[in-house]
This record gives C-alpha cells, structure tokens and sequence, in this order.
C-alpha cells in the first residue's frame, strides 16, 4: 500500500509546481497599558468607599435588618424546640414568642416609669447643686479650686508683665450676640417625631424578624442554591452560614450574661449604699453595658451625679461612680476575656478597630452591631481563598 501525500506520488504530475506557502502576518504592537495591580486597586479602593457611602446613606434601612436577623438568630432555636416537641407551627411559635417580648418589654418599662420620671426629674436639681458646690470652691481661698485659681492668675500676670501691651486697635465692630429662643412647641413636635420613629423601628424589626422565623429555613436554601452549581461551593456556604448561626448564638448568650450579671451586682452594690431607685440603675446599668466604651461612661456620670445630689457630698459621689467603674471593670477586663476567648477566636485590636468604625457609621447602633457583623465577614473570608488575608486579620 502507498503512503504517498498528495502531489507526491506516481500519479502525480513533475511539470507542476508545488504550493505556494502562505506568509506569515504582520504582528501588531499592542500599546502600552497600565499594570493590572494598579487597576485592580483603585477599583478596589472606589468599591470600599461606595460601600462605605451606601452603608452610611441606607442605614435606616440596614440598621432594622440587621436587628431583625439578630432577633431572629437568637429566638430560632426556641422556635425549632416548640415546633419539634410541642407540634406548634413554626408561624404561631414565632408570633407568641415576639408578642410575649414586647409585652414584658412594655411591662417593664412601665412598672419602673414611676422612679425613671423622679430620676429625670432629679437630674437637673443634681445639675444645679454641682454648680452651686464649684461656685463655693471657688470662692474659698484655701480650697482646691481657689489654689489652682490662685496660681493661674499668677502665671497670667507673670506672662503679661513679659509682653508687651499691644497698641488699641481702631474700628472695633460692636458684636451682639443673642441666646436662641427656646419654643416649647417646636419641643415637643421634635420629640413626638422622634417617638414616632422610634416605634416605627421597632415595629420594622418585629416584622422582619418575625417573616425570618416563621420562614425557617427559606432562606438558607436560597443562599445555598445562589452560591453556585458546583458541590463545593454549596457545602462552603453551609458551613459558613453553621459559623455563623453558631458564633452569633454564643456572641449573644454571651452579652446577655454579662449583662445579667452587671446588673444584677449593680443593684446590690447600689442598695447596699443606699443609693435610692437602685433597681432602676441596675436595670440602666445592665442596658447600658450592651454598648461598649460609651455605657461605662454613661452610667459611672450619671450615678455619681444623683448620688451627690442624695448624700450632698463628693465623698459618696466618687463612691457610687467608683463602685460602678469597679463593676465594669471586673466584667470588661476578667469575665468578657474569658467569655469571649470560649465563645469566639477574634483578634480584639480588629474587634476595637471594627467596633469604632461601625459606632463611626451607625452611631450607638453600630457599636451594638458592630461585633455580629465582624463574626460574619470572619466566616465568609474564612472560606474564599482571596479573602482569607483578611480572615486571618480578624482572627486571633
């Protein structure tokens, strides 16, 4: 058999020529372009501040939902119980249990009203007693105030007597400056807006962590089928969203507990001084150690400022503000570490930094939220292999 190609065998002709083999094309010179780490960051960077802006500008709507999703972690476990062992559905299970919070919410606010009024009400006399016991400070020579007082009117005049008096300028303006006017409507009407909203808030998260619960696990199942076809994508995601449903329910028990325990020693700490309204300031104080770095602060002022008004001393003042700080200091630097190193593996200079920039966004709001969400971008960046530098960052 032959094995001839064609135009090579006997059948082929010697007077033809062979083919003519095609040029080669010119190669075009593509122009210079930026380098694609330089592109790939300022897109990256124009991405950040667009996040950050929307964020910023959409919190009214961001803020409900992360409470709602919040709310809804943190009930989901009762609401599976009741529908496993008690056959509720899950729709009846999620109402009951919502209602039943506000309404012990509600009860509760309620029934301390009575001694919140007369401690709001306290609070300007306590205001005004401070500045009368400053004025008297003041105006004793042998007292604290007066020496520093004393030696600061002594280096003014050693300072003055060095510089040279400035000649008298000529075509002074007369300036008047008047005190604003305060209207007791405008008052109210900002005060019953902010109610307004303040309720419509609470109603918008009532409803979205309600719609969360009664679903189940909707949800899960759509995040699950957006991550993609493939098998690894889908088990990826759900162990993430196991993360994150776990880290969030220990984050939580965690803040309950300490909050629990802060007021609870609060209250006694309070009543054992004789500090009146004690259950009150346990309440405020269990409240606010919820917010980090801003409610030590709040409470430690604001006891120490009604306790100098009941006892009429700075002694019993610093007392009662030193008692709290103690309280919050025991919990911050011993019981949260220890809570928080069984319940979480966070970096806690990434959880400050976190926490501030979100106050810095959200307000008080963000501070609340502020450690929920850094759980959840430690999840996710966990399991994306280009985002696992920043996983690494946050954790411990």
């Amino acid at each position: 058999m032959s094995t001839d190609l064609p135009g090579q065998g006997a059948d082929a002709d010697p007077a033809r020529p062979p083919m003519p083999t095609p040029a080669p094309m010119p190669t075009r010179s593509r122009p210079p372009s930026a380098p694609v780490d330089l592109r790939s960051g300022s897109l990256l960077f124009l991405a950040i501040l667009a996040g950050i802006l929307a964020l910023y500008w959409a919190r009214a709507i961001f803020i409900p939902i992360m409470l709602g999703l919040m709310i809804s972690v943190a009930l989901s476990p009762i609401v599976a119980v009741l529908e496993r062992r008690l056959r509720v559905p899950r729709a009846l299970g999620a109402a009951v249990l919502l209602l039943g919070a506000l309404g012990a919410g509600t009860y509760a606010v309620y029934s301390l009203s009575d001694d919140a009024a007369l401690l709001v009400e306290a609070l300007p006399e306590a205001i005004q007693k401070v500045r009368e016991t400053f004025e008297q400070q003041q105006g004793d020579p042998q007292g604290t105030i007066g020496k520093v007082k004393k030696a600061a009117a002594e280096i003014e005049r050693a300072a003055t007597k060095q510089t040279p008096a400035a000649p008298p300028t000529q075509g002074v303006t007369r300036v008047q400056i008047e005190a604003a006017t305060f209207s007791l409507s405008n008052y109210m009407w900002s005060g019953t807006l902010g109610l307004a909203g303040a309720v419509g808030q609470v109603i918008a998260v009532t409803f979205i962590a309600y719609f969360l619960l009664a679903s189940g696990t909707t949800f899960r199942r759509k995040l699950v089928r957006i991550a993609g076809p493939t098998f690894t994508r889908r088990r990826l995601t759900v162990q993430a969203l196991d993360e994150i449903t776990i880290q969030i329910q220990l984050y939580l028990l965690v803040q309950l507990l300490k909050a629990i325990i802060v007021g609870v020693a609060s209250w006694l700490a309070f009543l054992w001084i004789g500090l009146n309204h004690a259950a009150v300031w346990g309440i405020a104080a269990a409240v606010l150690d919820l917010v980090p770095y801003i409610g030590l602060v709040v409470i430690c002022a604001s006891s120490g400022l009604v306790g100098f008004l009941q006892f009429g001393t700075f002694d019993m003042a610093i007392l009662i503000a030193g008692v709290s700080f103690a309280i919050h200091g025991v919990e911050s630097y011993l019981l949260t570490p220890w809570l928080t190193s069984q319940a979480s593996r966070m970096n806690p200079v990434a959880v400050f930094l976190g926490v501030i920039a979100w106050g810095w966004l959200w307000g008080v709001w963000g501070l609340l939220l502020g450690m929920p969400i850094l759980l959840v971008a430690k999840a996710v960046c966990d399991r994306i292999d280009e985002l696992k530098p920043i996983g690494e960052l946050l954790g411990s």
